[in-house]
Protein backbone atom coordinates (compact mmCIF):
# COMPACT_ATOMS: atom_id res chain seq x y z
CA UNK A 1 0.00 0.00 0.00
CA UNK A 2 2.85 2.46 0.79
CA UNK A 3 4.47 2.19 -2.22
CA UNK A 4 1.60 3.19 -4.40
CA UNK A 5 0.65 6.25 -2.26
CA UNK A 6 4.54 7.02 -3.30
CA UNK A 7 3.81 6.40 -6.78
CA UNK A 8 0.91 8.72 -6.92
CA UNK A 9 2.88 11.30 -5.11
CA UNK A 10 1.14 10.89 -2.25
CA UNK A 11 2.37 10.46 1.69
CA UNK A 12 2.29 6.99 2.67
CA UNK A 13 -0.27 7.29 5.02
CA UNK A 14 -3.78 7.42 5.46
CA UNK A 15 -6.78 7.38 7.36
CA UNK A 16 -9.44 4.71 7.40
CA UNK A 17 -13.27 5.21 7.81
CA UNK A 18 -14.81 2.26 9.54
CA UNK A 19 -18.23 3.51 9.12
CA UNK A 20 -20.01 3.96 5.58
CA UNK A 21 -18.63 1.90 2.79
CA UNK A 22 -16.20 0.06 4.72
CA UNK A 23 -18.75 -1.19 7.40
CA UNK A 24 -21.83 -1.75 4.41
CA UNK A 25 -23.43 1.13 6.18
CA UNK A 26 -24.32 -0.80 9.06
CA UNK A 27 -22.81 1.01 12.15
CA UNK A 28 -23.10 -1.94 13.94
CA UNK A 29 -20.29 -3.88 11.40
CA UNK A 30 -17.36 -0.61 12.44
CA UNK A 31 -15.90 -3.24 15.47
CA UNK A 32 -15.38 -6.14 12.72
CA UNK A 33 -13.84 -3.24 10.22
CA UNK A 34 -11.60 -1.97 13.20
CA UNK A 35 -10.62 -5.16 14.31
CA UNK A 36 -9.72 -6.34 10.49
CA UNK A 37 -7.44 -2.94 10.81
CA UNK A 38 -6.41 -3.78 13.88
CA UNK A 39 -4.77 -6.78 12.76
CA UNK A 40 -2.92 -5.10 9.75
CA UNK A 41 -1.46 -2.44 11.76
CA UNK A 42 -0.39 -5.38 14.44
CA UNK A 43 1.64 -7.13 12.00
CA UNK A 44 2.96 -3.55 10.98
CA UNK A 45 1.23 -1.61 8.46
CA UNK A 46 2.38 1.73 8.62
CA UNK A 47 0.19 3.10 6.29
CA UNK A 48 -2.73 3.29 8.41
CA UNK A 49 -2.17 6.83 10.39
CA UNK A 50 -5.54 7.20 11.56
CA UNK A 51 -9.13 5.78 11.83
CA UNK A 52 -12.42 7.28 11.85
CA UNK A 53 -15.14 5.50 14.14
CA UNK A 54 -18.95 7.10 14.33
CA UNK A 55 -19.22 6.68 18.28
CA UNK A 56 -21.67 8.18 20.22
CA UNK A 57 -22.64 7.72 23.82
CA UNK A 58 -26.13 5.52 22.99
CA UNK A 59 -25.89 3.65 19.55
CA UNK A 60 -27.43 4.00 16.57
CA UNK A 61 -29.68 7.19 15.85
CA UNK A 62 -32.59 9.21 15.76
CA UNK A 63 -35.03 11.13 14.16
CA UNK A 64 -35.18 15.17 15.21
CA UNK A 65 -39.14 15.51 15.42
CA UNK A 66 -41.47 18.53 16.36
CA UNK A 67 -41.13 17.45 20.15
CA UNK A 68 -37.06 18.00 21.35
CA UNK A 69 -37.59 16.76 24.33
CA UNK A 70 -38.44 13.31 23.39
CA UNK A 71 -34.61 13.08 22.27
CA UNK A 72 -32.53 10.69 23.61
CA UNK A 73 -29.20 12.44 25.20
CA UNK A 74 -26.19 10.83 23.51
CA UNK A 75 -27.94 9.52 20.84
CA UNK A 76 -26.57 10.80 16.98
CA UNK A 77 -28.85 12.61 14.95
CA UNK A 78 -26.86 12.29 11.69
CA UNK A 79 -25.15 9.24 11.30
CA UNK A 80 -25.85 5.81 13.32
CA UNK A 81 -23.23 5.28 15.96
CA UNK A 82 -21.47 2.40 18.04
CA UNK A 83 -22.00 2.84 21.43
CA UNK A 84 -19.67 4.20 24.53
CA UNK A 85 -18.83 0.61 25.58
CA UNK A 86 -18.36 -0.46 21.91
CA UNK A 87 -16.16 2.43 21.39
CA UNK A 88 -13.68 1.89 24.29
CA UNK A 89 -13.77 -1.72 23.42
CA UNK A 90 -12.35 -0.73 19.76
CA UNK A 91 -10.25 2.20 21.22
CA UNK A 92 -8.46 -0.86 23.16
CA UNK A 93 -8.04 -2.79 20.28
CA UNK A 94 -6.06 -0.13 18.50
CA UNK A 95 -3.79 0.63 21.41
CA UNK A 96 -2.72 -2.86 21.41
CA UNK A 97 -2.27 -2.91 17.86
CA UNK A 98 0.02 -0.19 18.19
CA UNK A 99 1.62 -1.55 21.04
CA UNK A 100 2.92 -4.81 19.27
CA UNK A 101 3.23 -2.78 16.09
CA UNK A 102 5.95 -0.91 17.89
CA UNK A 103 7.28 -3.71 19.29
Amino acid sequence: MEGRLGEAGLAPYLMVDCSHGNSCKDYRKQPEVAHDLCAQIATGCSAIAAVMVESNLVEGNQKLGDDPGALVYGQSVTDACISWQATEEVLEGFAQAVRKRRG
